[in-house]
């Protein structure tokens, strides 16, 4: 009985840390956010701040990162598909390439 409760709140965690990470991934520029709190980290005067702007100015950069590099491999598949005169694929790999490329900005 625990344990299937512990699965059940498990899979409504992730869930839901699913649908936020949706949320971000729409509506943030994951670079911006990062100077954001890369900054805020530089003005602030207590270390606890300072740690907390400092980790969350790290994820979004890296998240960035993780999208330039998803935007690149788009980009070669997209060059792949030309050459092969795929032009429906490496259109789509195109604009898989813009969606990463938006979201690392």
């Amino acid at each position: 009985m625990k344990l299937t409760n512990m699965k059940l709140t498990g899979l409504c965690a992730a869930t839901a840390l699913t649908l936020a990470s949706f949320g971000a991934y729409a509506g943030e520029s994951h670079m911006a956010e990062a100077l954001k709190h890369a900054e805020a980290a530089a003005k602030a005067d207590d270390a606890k701040a300072i740690t907390e702007h400092a980790e969350a100015a790290k994820a979004h950069a890296k998240t960035a990162d993780e999208h330039l590099d998803a935007g690149i491999t788009s980009m070669n598949d997209a060059i792949d598909h030309g050459k092969m005169k795929h032009a429906d694929l490496a259109k789509k790999s195109a604009e898989e390439a813009v969606t990463h490329l938006k979201a690392a900005q």
